[in-house]
């Protein structure tokens, strides 16, 4: 069973139907003894980091996402609430990933933030990417990065280098949508359901 985990976040229906579309038929639930029980969780995201984290804790579901065993993988918010603390709202989260995340600052009149759209992995070594090669584009949204740590399994360059997934024991996360990748995304995804 593939779980995804229901909270306060957008873009869950788009990773249901990515999932559908690979044969699979996920379960979306908050339930802590399914997320237990699951073969994987999913952790998607599109929102606000502190509005996240106050809901997850209010629900017991930041310490339930820690004792986790089996693969998670985190997407985009997912992401970010996987790491130490976030710039957006000023907010302590998980703490899985030993690392803080940042808001982007434009460095010249071009930068746009968000950053949004089609850019390539660099430096992907990880049974996420496979055998896949390198410079494969896949789909961002966001305003906040994590910065390259030793967990970084994947770079990506907009405004300056940083982390494009993650990867650290049974957690597995990535600051892009697979779900709205292509066929690159699609194969990301299959990896993950193959751990």
């Amino acid at each position: 069973m593939i779980a995804i985990l229901k909270y306060n976040a957008g873009n869950i229906c788009s990773v249901d139907y990515a999932l559908q579309r690979l044969g699979v038929e996920p379960v979306i639930t908050a339930d802590p003894e399914t997320l237990r029980q699951a073969g994987k969780v999913i952790i998607p995201g599109v929102g606000e980091a502190r509005t996240a984290m106050d809901h997850l804790r209010a629900h017991g579901l930041d310490r339930l996402i820690k004792e986790l065993r089996q693969p998670v993988l985190g997407i985009c918010l997912g992401m970010q609430l996987m790491c130490r603390h976030s710039e957006e709202g000023d907010v302590d989260c998980l703490h899985i990933f030993d690392s803080d995340v940042k808001k982007f600052v434009p460095q010249k009149h071009e930068d746009k933030v968000p950053h949004t759209g089609w850019n390539t992995l660099s430096g992907t070594r990880s049974p996420l990417f496979g055998e896949a090669p390198e410079g494969r584009f896949v789909y961002f949204v966001h305003s906040y990065y994590v910065p390259v740590n030793p967990c970084t399994v994947a770079t990506t360059d907009y405004i300056l280098p940083f982390s494009a997934a993650l990867h650290k024991d049974n957690f597995y996360a990535v600051q892009f949508h697979p779900e709205k990748s292509g066929e690159a995304g699609a194969a990301i995804l299959k990896n993950f359901l193959s751990l």
